[in-house]
């Protein structure tokens, strides 16, 4: 009759409900003989070495050659004896435990076949991965209902895979503690071997402690880890497993037994996220932003955690090192109150590959040790880049027929404009040295003169320097954060964006850069004026591989020729000099011994609390920002760098974000040939 009402679907008024049932169990038996589990997602560098790994679950999943004999012969020993003599499940046990429990769906204990247990812990483990504690109890409750629905499911597997197979799944599915699932993994965790090279004494801890890893912690619960494995190790000697020879075989279970544990001292637990791995205070910052690329770009957090993934990125960790050591130079990571963070973007007309993104501090959790746990160098930070914002303007008075690189200027000493009133008054602004009242657009761009853009921006139209400064990279820096640096709410509640802000309040000051922005939108746009004009998404990734080795197709923003390419290349040109002669990043360049090509600007805002420098070569594009990260952001000065409050003397672009661009590029650029800006078109010029 128990068998008749696990097998064959009811009928009368149960009939549906039995062939949802039955579609369930075809759907989980089959499941589980595709034996996918969740898997290890595996994080590479440009050159294929592992940067981080996401896991849920730490699984090293095994084909049945590879799993030791010993290991196979101590769970068959403890967990299942009959287990190549039954069908999936144990009829007298069950009867047995029915028959305790009666008819009314009370407890039931004990007759699981190691096939029911494959079955349990699937439900547990995949099905409910999500709320493990909750999947378990429920996939554990002793009631004759979920021993039949287990049953059920057991009896079709048999009828799918093979006994070896099931064998295997469930070795490679079972919980065995300390984040580990599975024997290839706890192998590796607590003995530091793989599991075809298990002994009788490790194998044996294994299957005690399967299934019962909290309260059987070889770490925490020592001796009752022992008397466990002991119990193991004599049901293998029952079961045959030492030999024929009983004297033979007593001898060698009891030399097994005096075995210690073996547990290795620091358990070899594979890293997690991105603060573990071995170089996580360094590359976090990268694999921060690349999870969050990740999201956007329609991979989800169960396929990250759980997927089995392998992420090709685009990070070179040759570069990561140069810039995070030329960040640290200038600012050291404990500094107070100060942090200096770079992005490195490689040009292209195809992909725009993120190669760098480091800080002055570490990646991580810890705040005494001046850690963040932020993607700094590439989220839009409330601080602005000062007067690289002039090359907006440049660029859309240039695209409006203004100016031209080699056409002069007016920069007189102070210049009121009516056209961006303060509280009903002419704004007036100064110039921070002396210039000359007229000099070329070119000049202008090295040496940075504020009248001068200002004046320029009135003629080209603020929205259109704004629309330059978007479609040249500053994306997210315009339209996705407020004001305050602040991701718009969906509902626009917190809104508008900068972008609209900036229009709406016709706030000249624009061109002065005091706003909110994003150190890799600044790199990437150094990376579009050097490609020509053609603006592509900066790119953490080149492929994400799924456990089967097919690429999944990501949804990536395609690349756009966002300026005409002789515009682009004539503003290159144009913001060549500002390494050279008086440009404002010329004693940074000279200091660092550069000499090849370069475009650059320098940026600082009114009261010094960030200073910003954008440059590239036609092989490399970068941004620096040196800033005041603290609760209470004052004036930076140099020489040490530090916090000044109230000094009048605070920090130049030239003199920390400059040096840390041109340090950390030298050592990029380090055996490559050099390569020429395009030339200027003359139309622009």
């Amino acid at each position: 009759m128990l068998l008749a009402a696990m097998v064959f679907p009811f009928v009368g008024g149960l009939g549906l409900a039995s062939n949802r049932a039955a579609d369930t169990v075809d759907q989980t038996s089959g499941d589980l003989a595709k034996g996918e589990l969740p898997l290890v997602t595996t994080i590479q560098d440009m050159d294929g070495q592992a940067i981080a790994y996401l896991y849920d679950q730490y699984r090293i999943p095994l084909e049945t050659k590879d799993i030791a004999d010993t290991m196979k012969g101590a769970i068959l020993a403890i967990e299942d004896k009959r287990f190549y003599e039954h069908q999936g499940v144990d009829w007298q046990g069950i009867a047995r435990a029915a028959a305790k429990a009666g008819v009314d769906g009370g407890a039931t204990q004990g007759a699981s076949t190691l096939t029911q247990q494959y079955v349990k812990n699937y439900m547990a483990f995949v099905l409910g991965a999500d709320n493990e504690q909750e999947a378990w109890e429920k996939a554990t409750e002793a009631t004759v209902g979920r021993k039949m629905r287990e049953a059920r499911v057991a009896l079709q597997l048999e009828q799918q895979m093979s006994k070896d197979e099931i064998l295997t799944g469930y070795l490679n599915i079972v919980p065995l503690g300390n984040q580990t699932y599975g024997v290839g993994a706890a192998a590796k965790a607590y003995f530091n071997t793989t599991a075809d090279k298990l002994t009788v004494p490790q194998a044996a801890l294994l299957a005690a402690i399967a299934n019962r890893p909290s309260s059987l912690n070889p770490g925490a619960s020592p001796e009752k880890a022992l008397e466990r494995r002991n119990i193991v190790i004599d049901k293998m000697r029952e079961n045959g497993a030492f030999g024929s020879d009983e004297t033979e075989a007593k001898k060698k279970a009891e030399e097994f037994k005096a075995a210690p544990l073996g547990v290795v001292e620091d358990l070899q637990i594979l890293p997690k996220g991105c603060v573990g791995a071995g170089d996580g205070p360094i590359y976090g910052f990268f694999c921060s932003y690349l999870l969050d690329y990740l999201r956007d770009a329609g991979i989800t957090d169960k396929q990250l955690q759980r997927g089995g993934l392998t992420i090709k990125t685009t990070m070179d960790p040759k570069a990561t090192k140069a810039a995070k050591d030329a960040a640290e130079k200038q600012v050291p990571k404990t500094t107070n109150g100060v942090s200096n963070v770079m992005s490195v973007v490689q040009p292209g007309s195809d992909k725009h590959r993120v190669r760098a993104l480091v800080a002055s501090r570490d990646f991580g959790n810890n705040a005494e040790l001046g850690q963040v746990a932020r993607p700094v160098p590439a989220e839009v930070l409330p601080f602005g880049p000062g007067s690289v914002n002039k090359v907006f303007t440049a660029a859309a008075a240039m695209q409006r027929n203004i100016t031209g690189i080699d056409r002069k200027i007016k920069v007189p000493k102070t210049y009121a404009s009516k056209v961006y009133p303060n509280g009903g008054s002419a704004w007036q602004v100064k110039n921070s040295g002396d210039y000359a009242e007229e000099m070329t657009l070119t000049q202008a761009l090295a040496q940075s003169p504020n009248t001068g853009f200002v004046i320029l921006q009135e003629q080209a139209g603020l929205s259109n320097v704004v629309d330059m400064a978007y479609k040249l990279g500053m994306r997210d820096t315009l339209s996705a954060v407020n004001r305050g640096a602040e991701p718009l709410k969906a509902d626009g509640s917190n809104g508008p964006s900068q972008g609209d802000w900036t229009k709406q309040n016709n706030a000249g000051s624009y061109t002065l850069g005091p706003g909110a922005t994003s150190v890799l939108e600044l790199a990437n746009v150094a990376a579009t004026i050097v490609s020509s004009g053609t603006w592509c998404p900066p790119t953490p990734v080149e492929k994400v591989i799924d456990r089967y080795g097919k690429e999944i197709p990501l949804k990536e923003k395609p690349c756009e020729q966002a300026v005409e390419p002789d515009l682009a290349n004539t503003l290159a040109q144009g913001m060549s000099q500002d390494i050279h002669g008086s440009g404002t990043a010329a004693r940074a360049a000279q200091g660092s011994g550069w000499n090849r090509p370069a475009i650059g600007k320098t940026g600082t805002t009114e009261e010094s609390k960030s200073v910003a420098f954008l440059a590239a070569t036609p092989q490399y594009a970068g941004a620096v920002m040196t800033y005041a990260d603290g609760n209470n952001p004052q004036v930076i000065c140099a020489d040490p760098i530090r916090l000044c409050p109230g000094s009048r003397n605070g920090i130049f672009g030239g003199q920390s974000a400059a040096p840390t661009w041109f340090n950390a590029m030298k050592a990029i650029h380090e055996g490559l040939p050099v390569e020429q800006l395009k030339p200027a078109a003359a139309k622009y010029k």
